[in-house]
């Protein structure tokens, strides 16, 4: 059980107990998929002895069963309750919290008691259960990384000239809920000049002739998400933007064969950086290579300059160099890549060529 293999490393690692707010780590412990009920206190209070309760709001009542779970009702004071839940499990000390909890929930237990309570971001510990994958999550992921490769197949039969940029991400993302559970992330379209910014919200342009299109889109599968990015051509574009597109292509290419269990993950955003570096568009590469994946978007590893985890099987991440030329346009291609049996396998599988609609 998850939450077992969290306690042994908790305790490992000289932690006292753990309040978790609702998200990624709750759903990954237990299985609960809560949302976050606004200001409503929802908390999973962990021991560092083994035991375990739920704080939530009496408009689950209906839904959290076979859980061991304390409920308050509006009107009542949920901190009073979770003051006695604190006292009953014996929570105090260095208390693990987790990093994306609001921050007036954060401010009202350290009020709680007086306990003196040291914080820590669950992070530290959440991170080594995470980053490997068993098959169960790797299914959800290939599964994730089909609906996708669909979507992009889809699209390209799409007449998309003219079209808004927000029409297209909003044809996008309904596409993507047909097949799945839901969008991981709003998607992005950006053509020609807007296609300069890494991570342009979709607006009232409209597509035209001659545009580069950048396209970044993600699914959902049981709680797991993909990511993956292509840039397509409508008409044929700019010589410089058709230069790029194989620099990227190449970049991406490179970083990808490069995937070795037991590398550092600076590395493998070496091997892209050097590549556009050699092309002369290494100022116009201003992110990191890619980013950890699982069921956040973005979670570790991150293939970055100062990425310096070291590979494992299991681990997935993007690989997604890009190029990006104030006033003419960008260049990005993503996919979603495993490491299996010591080397990286890609997720995503859609076309990597230009396809020039």
């Amino acid at each position: 059980m998850r939450l077992d293999r969290f306690l042994k490393l908790m305790n490992t690692t000289g932690y006292d107990g753990a309040l978790i707010s609702p998200g990624s780590n709750l759903y990954y412990l237990t299985g609960l998929h809560i949302h976050e009920a606004g200001e409503r206190l929802t908390l999973l209070l962990v021991s560092s002895e083994g035991e375990y309760q739920l704080l939530a709001p009496g408009l689950y009542e209906n839904t959290i069963v076979n859980f061991p779970v304390t409920f308050w009702r509006d009107g009542e004071n949920p901190y009073e309750k979770l003051a006695w839940l604190l006292g009953e499990l014996g929570i105090s000390g260095r208390i693990l919290v987790e990093d994306t909890m609001r921050a007036d929930w954060l401010i009202n237990i350290l009020r709680v008691g007086n306990r003196g309570f040291e914080f820590y971001p669950l992070s530290s510990v959440m991170r080594e259960l995470r980053m490997r994958k068993d098959r169960w999550e790797l299914d959800n992921m290939k599964h994730a990384a089909k609906v996708v490769d669909r979507v992009f197949e889809e699209l390209l039969s799409w007449d998309i000239l003219g079209m808004r940029e927000r029409e297209l991400a909003l044809k996008i993302e309904l596409e993507i809920r047909e097949l799945s559970d839901g969008i991981s992330f709003e998607p992005i379209v950006a053509s020609s000049e807007n296609a300069a910014n890494p991570h342009h919200a979709p607006g009232d342009r409209r597509i035209r002739k001659g545009d580069m299109v950048i396209l970044d889109y993600g699914a959902k599968w049981k709680g797991y998400c993909s990511d993956i990015t292509r840039t397509i051509a409508v008409g044929r574009p700019d010589e410089k933007l058709l230069e790029v597109y194989e620099v990227v292509k190449d970049a991406q290419e490179k970083a990808y064969k490069s995937v070795r269990a037991g590398k550092k993950a600076k590395e493998i955003d070496k091997a892209a950086r050097e590549t556009i570096a050699k092309a002369g568009y290494g100022e116009y590469f201003t992110h990191r290579t890619g980013h950890g994946i699982g069921l956040d978007v973005h979670e570790e590893p991150f293939i970055g300059p100062d990425g310096e985890v070291v590979l494992e099987d299991r681990m997935t991440f993007t690989i997604e160099p890009g190029i990006y030329l104030p006033g003419l346009g960008g260049v990005r291609i993503e996919d979603d890549v495993a490491v299996i049996d010591g080397r990286g396998k890609r997720l995503t599988k859609a076309e990597r060529e230009l396809v020039v609609l």
